[in-house]
């Protein structure tokens, strides 16, 4: 059986609702990150970047969500757009983009706000920004568009809505509001029963709250550099 580790967080969850779509069986192995599970040895053999999530399917060990949506579509055949070279193009272009664009700037946009000592106005600004631009392309392109890739729900759809969710937190209450499309396409995708089972995935566990010492050394353990009032 495929075994998804996981964190309730916007990567693991565009897994699981993938894995939810397409009927798949799978046991959920929960990685606490506010306890520093992640940098456990028994998951670092499956995940060597040591973040969320991780999918062993048999043989097979993939790490980073949207080469496991890759993988699983592969598998499976579902939810890939049509088997043609412009089609397919499109497809990676926009994982690429939520991969490398989407996902950092709004986890950056998140953490600065949020969780950096201070002096931090200038990371804020641009990371806000950047999360801002970027999410702005997304509005422009679903524009006429009922799905990322047109008329068909993919699995860049899925890759689109786990951080869909986040934007209030990374832009505030009104970030969602001026981005319609965008706002569109959250919402048709959270009214699916698929997302509803993914998003109840954290109900099943008990997940550290607390961003204390312990949590903080455990997911900036970049400050261990720093003077111990970093902590």
């Amino acid at each position: 059986m495929i075994k998804l580790h996981y964190h309730p967080s916007p990567n693991p969850l565009k897994v699981a609702l993938y894995l939810e779509e397409a009927g798949l069986p799978y046991e959920v192995i929960p990685v606490d990150t506010r306890k520093g599970e992640q940098h456990a040895p028994s998951f670092r053999a499956i995940n060597p970047n040591g973040k969320t999530p991780a999918l062993v399917d048999g043989d097979a060990t993939v790490f980073d969500s949207n080469a496991i949506l890759l993988y699983l579509a592969e598998k499976t055949g579902q939810f890939l757009p049509p088997d043609t070279p412009a089609a397919r193009a499109q497809m990676y272009s926009w994982l690429m983009f939520v991969a490398t664009g989407i996902g950092p700037y709004c986890g950056q946009a998140v953490h600065f706000k949020f969780f950096a000592p201070e002096p931090k106005a200038y990371a804020v600004n641009r990371y806000t920004f950047e999360a801002e631009r970027h999410w702005g392309i997304v509005n422009d392109h679903l524009a006429g568009k009922q799905w990322m890739l047109g008329d068909t729900y993919t699995l860049v759809d899925m890759a689109v809505w786990g951080w869909a969710r986040m934007i209030p937190r990374v832009m505030g209450e009104a970030g969602l509001a001026a981005m319609p499309n965008v706002k569109r396409h959250l919402e048709a995708i959270n009214a699916r029963p698929a997302a509803q089972r993914a998003e109840a995935l954290k109900e099943r566990f008990s997940f550290k709250q607390e961003m204390d010492d312990e949590a903080k050394r455990a997911m900036f353990p970049q400050n261990a550099r720093l003077a111990p009032t970093a902590y």
